[in-house]
């Protein structure tokens, strides 16, 4: 979806469906492109469904959609989005990446819905640019491709580059092209067909805050919290934890035991722990690397842990 498009009208959009993509967010993205249609009378935008060979694919969700044409009958789009979910750099062949090169040579503005971002920047497609991807995703793509800058942005619109960060924030960069294309009103009509109650900017968070997802009011709590979060691969002492919320280490541990019914110790290790099984199962990252971006220091402390915490060693999840 590009940031500005002078074409012939309809507008179209090629969509590269990957092994086990999210269906959520590929319909997300094409239910408003197809909704402007139907209200302005007109078609506005068309869209192919693409797959490597032209063979169905199916979603991580078990279903399967029939593909339009395989890569090697497009030649010429003016953007295409790359649709992904669950590992999808494992579905980057030599031949894909070929194509896609070629595509960008063209001048197709290329795009990451999801986890779309991982194999542009395994072909070396996003060098110089801003993406977003699922909130989920992103550490490891950070750890990953730390060259490539990031953003929490729910979608990111830019003159060669897109990006979103699948689910429902397609839907919202969908709304966006519209009403930049063909004017808020449309947008509005569009996004009242789908329910969807108010059209979010790129800069709205993809997550709850943290105090409706910890479902309280304790400013302390969502503070200590938040410090965990972001402090993951170099953890902080939990005395520094509870000096920057502003409260003793003994009453961090009583608010915590109070609504969480966890110690700050045990809370903070599994926010590490779960984010280490993410990386194990998501991606290729060696072990030790794995461990080491999550904040243990050596081989055996953190497989340790993570057989407390799972019932297996690190390895065995692979």
């Amino acid at each position: 979806m590009r940031l500005d498009y002078s074409g012939p009208t309809p507008e179209l959009i090629g969509f590269l469906l990957l092994p086990r993509f999210s269906m959520m967010a590929f319909f997300s993205a094409v239910e408003p492109l197809r909704i402007a249609n139907r209200i302005s009378g007109r078609p506005l935008f068309d869209w192919r469904l693409i797959s490597e060979d032209g063979s169905p694919v199916t979603a991580s969700n078990g279903m399967t959609l029939l593909a339009d044409q395989a890569i090697d009958a497009v030649h010429h789009l003016p953007s295409l989005a790359l649709c992904s979910g669950f590992d999808p750099e494992r579905y980057l062949s030599r031949a894909l990446k070929r194509w896609l090169h070629r595509l960008a040579a063209t001048g197709c503005v290329l795009g990451g819905i999801d986890t779309g971002c991982f194999p542009l920047a395994a072909a070396g497609l996003l060098n110089g640019e801003r993406v977003t991807l699922h909130w989920e995703s992103l550490p490891s793509f950070r750890e990953r491709f730390p060259a490539i800058a990031t953003s929490n942005e729910l979608f990111e619109l830019g003159a060669r580059r897109f990006s979103c960060a699948g689910g429902t924030a397609a839907m919202d960069m969908a709304l966006d092209v519209i009403a930049r294309r063909h004017g808020q009103r449309l947008a509005i009509d569009v996004s009242e067909q789908l329910v969807h109650e108010r059209m979010r900017t790129r800069h709205d968070q993809q997550r709850m805050t943290l105090a409706r997802r910890l479902d309280t009011h304790n400013a302390r709590l969502v503070e200590a919290v938040d410090l965990m979060e972001r402090h993951l691969e170099a953890p902080l002492a939990l005395t520094d934890i509870a000096r920057r919320s502003g409260v003793s280490l003994r009453q961090l541990q009583r608010i915590f035991a109070h609504e969480l019914g966890r110690s700050p110790r045990d809370w903070y290790l599994d926010l590490r722990l779960q984010q280490a099984h993410y990386l194990l199962t998501e991606t290729d990252l060696d072990v030790l690397v794995v461990g080491l971006a999550c904040g243990f220091a050596s081989s055996p402390s953190f497989s340790r842990a993570f057989r407390q915490r799972y019932g297996c060693s690190p390895r065995q999840v692979r």
